[in-house]
């Protein structure tokens, strides 16, 4: 009788509508992605409305923000498991939505803190619940291609939110950027509110696949750190994340410092650049699959080596005198500086059994997320504020900062590397585990 109702159920999700649906919540990561990146286009105009320091500013964007979005996402995971995942996702979406607008009527840094925070507490509640749906509509031999569709949701919602952010701040004010960007958001949640149906769980699996009771979450993560190679590919994922968290959030601030561009100019240009990083997304996932069939390890020596040819082309795009030249130089390192994403989430779901992978996801989203976007946006500006009272570089101490932060993209490739030793060793124990 149940098995009927089920497939009763899931006549209603026809073709078109997994598609719609799968399309409505790409849209919501869009938003997500809008809401969370608007701020380093508004970094510079902040810091001097509200006189605040490098540091302050750092701290507002990685650290604190980090901290409520990794320690509220396993249990939001854990609730979506239970509950309606489209009614969380509505939730979700109005509190970071209203908490961007929110940021526009702050007239105090702690003000604008207390409401990056609530952004940070609604964003933490998006991707997991979708996720999950998104899983339920498509079968197997189709969700990598949704979920792939899905995770475009993080560059589009970048390059719109580089574009809009320096367009608005320039035209109106910064203030008016974060009310401009968080109010259609709301509109947003009541589409998703009486367009959406929560699918069935599981309608799209195979009979033979058995769900069974997943395991504790403290058994997960003991699996995972008995896998050396997972150790040494979760330091580096945060490395890379530290790295891109860091560039993210300071690049524009020192273009508009160093080559006193202006913010709608620098948010046209990294609009453009968004186009490499979604390139860099798709040939990681590509080429990773390609030459990981010739052997294994290649899903972490890949990784490795782009994000080394990487480093001294952002070198350049960081020192260089002109503008135009940094730019054009950046489209490699955002290319390459992408490529490790796909081939770390599938290691982690390989080094795990069938019903770990839940949870082995949100584990390395945890890592990665508090120590990329926690400590990278930070530490760039806690340096920064370091050269610039003790050194004569004035402005130009962002960008060293920048130039140093390199550092980290290089003990990445270490972590990589030295990883990829046991990696076929602890694959196979996965396996066993499946």
């Amino acid at each position: 009788m149940a098995e009927a109702t089920l497939t009763e159920r899931a006549k209603s999700f026809s073709t078109a509508y997994q598609w719609y649906a799968l399309g409505v919540l790409f849209v919501v990561y869009v938003f997500n992605f809008i809401d969370r990146s608007v701020l380093a286009l508004l970094a510079q105009s902040i810091k001097e409305d509200l006189r605040i320091s490098d540091t302050s500013l750092g701290f507002l964007s990685g650290l604190a923000f980090a901290l409520f979005y990794t320690a509220l996402g396993v249990p939001i995971a854990r609730l979506a498991d239970r509950g309606n995942r489209r009614n969380i996702v509505v939730v979700c979406l109005s509190i970071w939505s209203a908490m961007t607008a929110l940021c526009g009527l702050a007239t105090s840094y702690t003000y604008l803190l207390l409401a990056r925070i609530g952004v940070a507490i609604g964003e933490a509640g998006g991707s997991p619940p979708s996720h999950s749906m998104i899983s339920d509509m498509f079968p197997q031999h189709r969700r990598a291609t949704a979920l792939g569709i899905y995770a475009l949701g993080i560059p589009v919602g970048s390059m719109i939110g580089a574009l809009a952010g320096g367009w608005i701040n320039e035209a109106l004010s910064w203030r008016a950027a974060f009310v401009w960007v968080g109010l259609p958001g709301l509109l947003l949640a009541l589409i998703v509110r009486f367009t959406l149906k929560e699918p069935p769980r599981g309608v799209s699996e195979p009979a033979r696949v058995d769900v069974g009771t997943p395991p504790p979450v403290g058994d997960v993560i003991r699996t995972l750190w008995q896998r050396k190679s997972f150790r040494w590919l979760s330091i580096s994922a945060g490395f890379q994340a530290l790295v891109g968290y860091g560039s993210g959030a300071w690049v524009p601030a020192m273009f508009e410092r160093s080559h006193h561009l202006t913010s709608a100019t620098i948010g046209k240009a990294l609009f453009l650049l968004g186009f490499a990083g979604v390139a860099g997304t798709f040939a990681g996932g590509w080429y990773g699959d390609k030459l990981g069939r010739r052997d294994v390890r290649w899903y972490m020596w890949l990784p490795a080596i782009t994000t080394a040819v990487a480093v001294p082309f952002s070198v350049y795009c960081y020192l260089a005198s002109d503008p135009w030249h940094a730019f054009w130089m950046m489209t490699v390192p955002s290319i390459l500086g992408a490529y490790w994403l796909a081939p770390v989430f599938s290691l982690t779901q390989g080094l795990v059994g069938l019903r770990m992978r839940a949870v082995a996801a949100s584990v390395m989203l945890f890592i990665l997320n508090l120590i990329g976007m926690g400590l990278g946006p930070w530490l760039v500006g806690v340096v920064s504020d370091a050269l610039h009272a003790h050194t004569a570089l004035g402005d130009d101490a962002l960008r060293w900062s920048l130039v140093i932060s390199q550092g980290f993209a290089l003990l990445a490739t270490f972590c990589c590397m030295r990883g990829a030793q046991t990696l076929k060793d602890d694959l196979a124990r996965g396996l066993d585990h499946a």
